[in-house]
């Protein structure tokens, strides 16, 4: 069944829920244009990239799932605010219903967290609550890390340090503890998933040092975190899921893998206690009745915000507010809708539906890094530990596989094979057989994503006509 078939139902089903609501005619400014300016608005939008297609294997551009953009639409017919339940009841009731899958898909049943516009802000929630928590403490994160880590600590004021990675693109444990002796590093930023190659920091051995060193752990899977559902990964980064209920807080994007569209980040506190740095007051927006709301819930000594153990009957009795445990103000209440309608259709469990896709994602990367692993004029970069694949073209020196890989990157375009650039250092590139001496911090080289289901069976058609683009 196609979208506009689910949301056309879907609508009809709303419409009954308020049927008894006196009938009247909406006035629609503009409404004998809006097929043309509509029509419009779609020959636009075709000067994009085709990211819903296989042949898109560049950014992490996932398309959402149908039951997604059928409820996201849906939704909007009531444009619900997730800031107050004046403004979304029933979809501040279905978000915290999600958030607390995510959760368990994580380990935790207690816990505090709440959906955000996307991960750049889920994040910042994470190091603000950092900065509270440790105050003054340098934030450290790998140099494979997302570039917002760093800018988000110069908005909260807060010193932030680069640890170098190995030759898998992960953080390198020497250099950690090098930061970490000095006794001036508050919280370890641990990535699961980078953005640029994908990789999985050692996050069981990072937590063995946060034994000997006092710091906070902050968990960024913003991109790979749904993979805790996949059986098909290799050792390391098996384990490093296998321990992410370990961490103190953690940011995962359901815009990314978990099939949403944009924006849906998600942050999550393994203390409830945590909530007590949002608490405010906003009587304007959070008066309902004495029924719906009780304004800042139960409170607790010293004045804080009681959280407790968030569990879902603090929604069930409409005690909570999610603006109460967010910085942000009004949110789409129609992403919660979206997010909930397509866990309700695949749940987050191992061995399920969507996690089947992860694991096809996973072999395609598999397959397409052996495919170029065979070719002379690539060097692949290190194996893939989630769906992200990266190389170089082969070259005597980095700047000219720089010069070449964005040769190639515009001849595949040409053959409607769209990759995309990414900035690596050279040091990953083992292969390639160029010496240290006066070698630059970064090399351009090739990257793929291969997040799309559907990419296991056009391998072959990628590898096809990425050799036509030498």
């Amino acid at each position: 069944m196609r979208d506009t078939e689910l949301l056309a139902e879907a609508l009809d089903l709303l419409e009954r829920e308020f049927s008894g609501l006196p009938r009247y005619a909406p006035e629609v400014p503009g409404e004998s244009r809006m097929a043309s300016v509509l029509a419009e608005a779609a020959h636009r939008m075709g000067d994009n990239f085709p990211y819903f297609h296989p042949l898109y294997a560049g950014q992490m551009l996932k398309p959402p799932h149908p039951v997604a953009r059928a409820a996201y639409a849906m939704a909007m017919w009531l444009n619900p605010n997730n800031h107050a339940l004046d403004g979304g009841r029933a979809s501040s009731r279905m978000e915290w219903e999600a958030v607390r899958e995510i959760a368990a898909m994580f380990g935790w049943s207690e816990f505090i967290g709440h959906l955000t516009g996307g991960g750049t802000l889920a994040n910042l929630e994470a190091l603000w609550v950092a900065g509270q928590m440790m105050p003054g403490k340098k934030i450290v994160a790998s140099e494979q890390a997302h570039y917002t880590h760093e800018r988000i600590t110069a908005v909260l004021r807060l010193p932030f340090a680069s640890i170098a990675c190995d030759e898998n693109g992960r953080m390198d444990l020497t250099h950690l503890e090098a930061a970490l002796k000095s006794g001036e590093v508050g919280t370890v930023v641990a990535t699961l998933g980078t953005t640029g190659a994908g990789a999985v920091d050692p996050l069981p051995a990072i937590l063995d040092l946060r034994k000997k060193y006092r710091f906070r752990l902050h968990v960024d899977a913003a991109y790979g975190g749904y993979f805790r559902l996949a059986s098909n990964l290799d050792g390391d980064a098996a384990r490093a899921f296998e321990r992410i209920s370990e961490a103190d807080s953690i940011v995962i994007d359901p815009h990314k893998h978990g099939l949403q569209p944009y924006g849906c980040g998600c942050v999550l506190f393994r203390d409830p206690a945590m909530g007590r740095w949002y608490k405010h007051d906003s009587p304007c927006t959070y008066f309902t009745s004495q029924e719906l709301h009780i304004h800042g819930g139960a409170q607790q000594s010293g004045g804080s915000c009681a959280v407790g153990s968030f569990a879902a009957e603090l929604f069930a009795e409409g005690s909570l507010h999610l603006g109460e445990i967010s910085l942000e103000c009004s949110r789409a209440g129609a992403s919660a809708v979206a997010l909930w309608t397509t866990q309700r259709l695949l749940p987050l469990v191992r061995g399920g539906e969507f996690a089947r896709g992860l694991e096809r994602c996973r072999e395609a990367a598999l397959q397409f890094r052996s495919m170029i692993a065979a070719e002379d004029s690539f060097v692949p970069g290190p194996a893939p530990d989630l769906d992200i694949v990266v190389w170089a073209v082969r070259a005597a020196t980095p700047a000219e596989s720089s010069r070449r890989a964005q040769e190639v990157f515009d001849r595949a375009a040409k053959h409607d094979l769209h990759l995309a650039l990414a900035q690596m250092p050279p040091r990953i590139f083992r292969e390639a057989g160029w010496t240290s001496e006066h070698q630059p911090s970064a090399v351009t080289c090739l990257r793929s994503v291969l997040m799309k289901p559907e990419h296991l069976a056009w391998v072959d058609e990628i590898g096809r006509r990425l050799r036509n683009a030498l």
